[in-house]
C-alpha cells in the first residue's frame, strides 16, 4: 500500500508544481492562519534488534488536529497534535499496549494551481510514550524519543474559507524498550517509523 500511495501523491505534487510556475500569484495575498481537521491511519513499519525476533505493532485510525502559520504565501510551519493507541505483539507474545503522543512541527512550501494547493514539508517530532500495559510480561518502559518528519500533501479549495486535504506523512521514529519478563530485563532497540494518512478538511483563519 505504501509502495502505491507515496509515488502517486509525488507525481501529483510535481504535476501541480509544473502547472504553478506559469500561473500568476500575488505573494501580498494569502491567509496568515489555518487548521485542519483529519481523519488518520497510522501505519507502524516495526523492526528491532532482539535477534531477529518479529516485532509487530498494531494499525489505528484516529483524529488528527494541526495548525499552520504562513510567513509567506509560499513558507509555512505546521504543529501537528494527535494521540494514538497500538497493541505490540513479539512473536505471538503478548507486550500489551501503549500510547504514543508525538507532536510534530513541520516547514512547509506550498505551491498553487487554481483550486489546488499541493505542498511538501519536513519536520520533526518528540513522541512521548504513556499509559503502558505490560500484557503478559511483568511490564515495559518505553523511552521518549526525538525523530524526523517528512510530508506531502494536496488542498483542495472548496470556497475561500474551507478545503478539502489529503496528507501523507512519515515519521523517522525509534525507542529503546525495555521488557521486564520476571526472569529477565530485556533491551529492544525498535524502529517504529509510521507511515500516516491523513483525509480531511480544514479552514482559512
Amino acid at each position: 500500500m505504501k509502495k502505491i500511495i507515496i509515488p502517486f501523491v509525488l507525481i501529483l505534487l510535481l504535476s501541480f508544481s509544473v502547472q504553478a510556475q506559469d500561473a500568476p500569484s500575488n505573494d501580498s495575498e494569502f491567509n496568515t492562519w489555518q487548521a485542519r481537521f483529519r481523519v488518520a491511519s497510522v501505519i507502524p513499519s516495526p523492526g528491532d534488534n532482539l535477534e531477529g525476533a518479529d516485532v509487530d505493532i498494531s494499525t489505528t485510525v484516529i483524529p488528527e488536529v494541526d495548525f499552520t502559520y504562513f510567513f509567506t504565501k509560499h513558507w509555512a510551519a505546521e504543529l501537528i497534535l494527535a494521540t494514538t493507541k497500538h497493541e505490540v505483539e513479539v512473536e505471538g507474545l503478548d507486550l500489551g499496549h501503549v500510547w504514543l503522543l508525538p507532536p510534530t512541527l513541520n516547514v512547509q512550501y506550498h505551491f498553487y494551481s487554481g483550486d489546488f494547493k499541493p505542498y511538501v514539508g519536513a519536520g520533526v517530532n518528540y513522541t512521548i510514550f504513556y499509559g503502558e500495559d505490560a500484557g503478559d510480561v511483568v511490564g515495559m518502559d518505553y523511552e521518549n524519543s526525538v525523530g524526523f518528519s517528512f510530508q506531502a500533501g494536496i488542498d483542495y479549495n472548496l470556497n475561500d474559507k474551507w478545503f478539502l486535504n489529503l496528507d501523507v506523512k512519515q515519521l523517522l521514529l525509534s525507542t529503546d524498550v525495555t521488557v521486564n519478563a520476571g526472569e529477565a530485563i530485556i533491551p529492544v532497540e525498535v524502529d517504529i517509523n509510521p507511515l500516516i494518512i491523513g483525509l480531511g478538511i480544514g479552514v482559512k483563519l
